[in-house]
């Protein structure tokens, strides 16, 4: 059974850093492409970051970049995200998913598989 189970989240407040980590079980995923998005109360799910696969390029959403940083490690088979310099805004539920091929692509249904989500909340 494949699983992605995302850590991390919680309270910070505005301008502070948090780390999400995404470990995956049941299979390796080093060929896949790993992705970030986020769902704010009321709003869709949105695009937050990817890495292809073996980590060779990395894509950030507009409203992040320069701020989060998503790095994987494939001898663990995890993927992880520095956040700084976080804002009210930035406040969601954070999924991790695992992307059908190895580019870097920023649409849901390229992901197959996706965590339960970690909940950050950042107060101002």
């Amino acid at each position: 059974q494949v699983q992605l189970a995302e850590s991390g989240g919680g309270l910070v407040q505005a301008g502070g850093s948090l780390r999400l980590s995404c470990a995956a079980s049941g299979r390796t995923f080093s060929e896949n492409a790993m992705g970030w998005f986020r769902q704010a109360p009321g709003n869709k799910r949105e695009f937050v970051a990817v890495i292809s696969a073996y980590g060779i390029s990395t894509f950030y959403a507009d409203s992040v970049k320069g701020r989060f940083t998503i790095s994987r490690d494939n001898a663990k088979n995890s993927v992880y995200m520095q956040m700084n310099s976080l804002k009210p805004e930035d406040t969601a539920v954070y999924y991790c998913a695992a992307a059908k091929k190895g580019w870097t692509t920023r649409g849901e249904y390229d992901y197959d598989y996706w965590g339960q989500g970690t909940q950050v909340t950042v107060s101002s």
